[in-house]
């Protein structure tokens, strides 16, 4: 499935679509819900995890945890979500090897049901994520705001 979205705002409206869609299907995983985001510098990968936390009543200045790699929120009571579910917001821009982020306690968070991990260019650390990670693809489009999000990589990109 491919989405194109031509402002920042369209890519705030299908970010809100697609969290609501996805927090509801997570009853039925076993560990984290786990959402891997792979895309170019200013593809929309941040803008789109800000929305995702917005939805799910993540308040304040967000931005990508670059430098510090682990921004754990607490979710706000909304979606049948549990009072101690968290969302790990992770950034794995800066990782060398993916089991840097073992050494940061990656495990723990993605075999806790309760949390949610969304992994900005998650395509670095793909060794280490689950089987039923959910993928979503970024690219620039033909315009200055366009964008071009996807669930499977454009043919001839891995």
């Amino acid at each position: 499935m491919t989405y194109n979205v031509q402002s920042l705002r369209e890519l705030k409206k299908l970010a809100r679509a697609f969290t609501k869609e996805i927090v509801r299907s997570r009853m039925k995983r076993r560990g984290a819900l786990v959402i891997g985001l792979v895309g170019d510098l200013g593809a929309g990968k941040t803008t789109f995890t800000q929305a995702f936390l917005r939805v799910l009543g993540i308040r304040g200045r967000i931005t990508s945890p670059t430098f510090i790699l682990i921004k754990k929120y607490k979710v706000a009571k909304s979606y049948k979500l549990k009072a101690k579910s968290f969302i790990f917001h992770i950034d794995a821009y800066r990782i060398k090897k993916p089991n840097e982020l073992l050494h940061l306690g990656l495990k723990e968070i993605l075999n806790d049901p309760e949390n949610i991990a969304i992994i900005e260019w998650a395509d670095r650390v793909k060794k280490i994520l689950p089987k039923n990670t959910l993928w979503l693809y970024f690219e620039h489009g033909a315009k200055e705001n366009q964008r071009v999000i996807g669930t499977s990589p454009k043919k001839g990109k891995k």
